[in-house]
C-alpha cells in the first residue's frame, strides 16, 4: 500500500477524515459515538490542537483542525487506536476498526477555513439522512449556532469571530452561510496533488518550504508533486512555439515536475510518441551545449589552450579562424 505523505508544521490547517475498514459502520450505537467524543476531547487537549468543526456519519468522520505544533500523525494514531481499543473491548471483538491510513489535506486558511466550515457539518444533508443540518446531534452545528454547550475542545469562538463582534449576530450570520451551501458541490475541485487545498501561490509554498527534494517511491506520485504548476501553465502556448521550444516544455514538464508522457500528451494535443521523442531531442541537445560550451581548442604559437564558448562554433563544432599570436 502507498504511504500517504504527511506535511506538518506549526499552525498547520487540516482536514482530516478516515473511514471504517471495508466501510463499515464505525459506531454501532450512540455509546459508541459518546466514547469517541471523549476519546477526541483527550486527543484535542494532550495535543494542543485547535478544532473548528467536526461531524460524525454512519462509516467515517470529517475534522477541520489545527495543530499549533507539528503532530497530526501522533495525534491521529492515538484518536483511532485508542478508539478502536475502546470499541473492540466493548463489543468483544478484535481486529480493525478504521480502513488504513488516516486522510488529511492541508487547508490555505485565508481562501478555504469557513468553506471547510460548512463543508464539514453540511455532511449529513448531502448525505440525504436530513434536509437540514439543525437536527443532526453529531457535528459542530449545533454547539457553533447556540442550540447547545459547545464542549471546551470546540473553538467556536475562532469560527464566529469571522461572521460578526456579537454572538448573536455572528451565529445568526454563520448560519445563513452554511445554509447557502446546500446544494453546492465541495471546494475540492481546487484540491492539488491530493494533498492540498489553495491556491497555485499557497502550493508552490508549502512545495518549496516543506517537500525533501527525495522522497519515498511508496508515496503516492500526486502528492509527491503537490506543489506543482498546472501543465496548461508549462506548456503555455506550444502550438505556437518552436519545435526546440515545444520539447523544452515537454522536458520541463515531465522532468522537473513528474507528469506522465501521457498527461502531457492530452493536455498538448500530440501523440504520446511526440512527446516522447521531443523529450528525448532536448537532453541531445542540451548534452550537446554542456560538452560544447566547454571544449578546449589548441591553437598554434600560444603557451595555453583557448576555451571557446558554444557561441563561437560553427555547425560543425569548429571555432572561428582567429590569427595566431607569436611569443
Amino acid at each position: 500500500m502507498a504511504r500517504p505523505l504527511r506535511l506538518e508544521y506549526p499552525g498547520a490547517l487540516y482536514h482530516a477524515t478516515s473511514r471504517g475498514n471495508a466501510r463499515e459502520p464505525i459506531y454501532a450505537d450512540d455509546h459508541d459515538r459518546l466514547i469517541f467524543l471523549d476519546v477526541l476531547a483527550t486527543t484535542v487537549g494532550q495535543f494542543r490542537w485547535r478544532m473548528y468543526a467536526y461531524c460524525m456519519m454512519g462509516n467515517h468522520y470529517h475534522l477541520l483542525l489545527e495543530t499549533p505544533e507539528p503532530n497530526l500523525s501522533r495525534g491521529m494514531r492515538q484518536l483511532n487506536g485508542v478508539y478502536t481499543q475502546r470499541f473492540n473491548r466493548r463489543h468483544d471483538r478484535v481486529g480493525h476498526v478504521f480502513q488504513g491510513r488516516f486522510k488529511a489535506i492541508v487547508v490555505d486558511r485565508d481562501s478555504y477555513l469557513l468553506e471547510l466550515c460548512r463543508y464539514v457539518v453540511l455532511n449529513p444533508v448531502r448525505a440525504g439522512l436530513l434536509a437540514s443540518p439543525e437536527p443532526y446531534p453529531w457535528s459542530s452545528y449545533r454547539a457553533t449556532i447556540g442550540l447547545e454547550q459547545a464542549p471546551a475542545w470546540l473553538d467556536v469562538e475562532a469560527v464566529l469571530r469571522q461572521f460578526g463582534p456579537t454572538p448573536e449576530r455572528a451565529r445568526r450570520r454563520y448560519s445563513s452561510f452554511v445554509y447557502r451551501g446546500i446544494g453546492q458541490t465541495g471546494p475540492w475541485e481546487h484540491l492539488r496533488g491530493q494533498l492540498v487545498l489553495g491556491d497555485e501561490g499557497f502550493a508552490e509554498r508549502l512545495r518549496q518550504e516543506m517537500l525533501p527534494e527525495n522522497l519515498s517511491p511508496e508515496i503516492p506520485r500526486a502528492q509527491r508533486h503537490a506543489g506543482r504548476p498546472p501543465l496548461e501553465t508549462l506548456l503555455g502556448q506550444v502550438t505556437r512555439a518552436s519545435r526546440a521550444e515545444r520539447d523544452r516544455a515537454f522536458a520541463i514538464a515531465h522532468i522537473e515536475h513528474g507528469y506522465t508522457l501521457a498527461e502531457i500528451a492530452r493536455a498538448a494535443g500530440v501523440h504520446y510518441s511526440t512527446v516522447s521523442k521531443g523529450i528525448s531531442k532536448d537532453r541531445v541537445s542540451k548534452d550537446r551545449e554542456t560538452v560544447l560550451a566547454g571544449v578546449t581548442w589548441p591553437v598554434s604559437g600560444l603557451d595555453k589552450a583557448c576555451t571557446w564558448p558554444l557561441s563561437g562554433l560553427d555547425k560543425s563544432g569548429v571555432p572561428p579562424k582567429t590569427e595566431e599570436k607569436m611569443r
